[in-house]
């Protein structure tokens, strides 16, 4: 009986990386944004990779029992900031891409969005940790992938306009292939200093061709 127990307590304690529910009273979401805004000050001060439940508690002075009726685990914290900032992203992405109506408009809006991601995690290093984070937690690099495949299809429908006569497929697997060179890029310049940093991402706008949707 004991062991069952035992086996019973474990599952419980498995990460999820899902937050246990959103409130929705006034009572609960001040709650819920106060353990988000407190889960920042920490990540700021000392990295995801440090940040502890009891340390969460403890500065938002709250009880176990509160914080775990909206966050399983810290996992499930980090997604709900990845998921906020990643909407920020997505606002930026679609900004530029609305504006694109031929080759030479697409790759400056392409130039554009480098352009800001790289400005933003400079700017944002809790952003930058936490994007980070995304792609090495097993839990969380869904998050990442499914940022990812928005901007792939956001894409793909803009090189749809430009080229309706092309192969779907074909204009699907460029823009996905893209989005990814563009994210691998920015990733690795703010593994840089700025300067260094800067200079990684122009050479990676020198390197965009003149026409995306005629690779295919």
């Amino acid at each position: 009986m004991a062991e069952e127990v035992a086996v019973r307590r474990r599952r419980q304690q498995e990460p999820t990386g899902q937050p246990r529910r959103i409130p929705q009273q006034k009572r609960g979401r001040e709650r819920f944004e106060k353990i988000l805004s407190v889960a920042l000050e920490l990540i700021e001060k000392n990295g995801s990779d440090a940040l502890k439940m009891s340390e969460i508690v403890e500065k938002a002075e709250l009880s176990f029992g509160a914080l775990y009726q909206y966050f399983p685990d810290k996992s499930s914290i980090i997604r709900t900031l990845a998921e906020r900032f990643n909407e920020q992203g997505r606002a930026c992405v679609a900004a530029e891409l609305a504006m694109v109506t031929d080759a030479t408009t697409l790759r400056q809006a392409l130039c554009n969005i480098a352009d800001q991601y790289y400005g933003y995690f400079r700017q944002e290093p809790v952003m930058r940790d936490i994007w980070v984070a995304t792609q090495a937690d097993r839990l969380l690099q869904e998050v990442d992938a499914e940022d990812m495949e928005f901007h792939a299809q956001a894409l793909f429908g803009r090189l749809e306009k430009l080229e309706p006569e092309r192969n779907k497929e074909e204009l699907l697997a460029i823009a996905r292939l893209t989005m990814q060179i563009l994210a691998a890029a920015v990733r690795y310049a703010i593994s840089l200093d700025d300067e260094k940093g800067r200079t990684a991402i122009g050479l990676y706008q020198r390197m965009l061709p003149g026409d995306i949707a005629r690779l295919a």
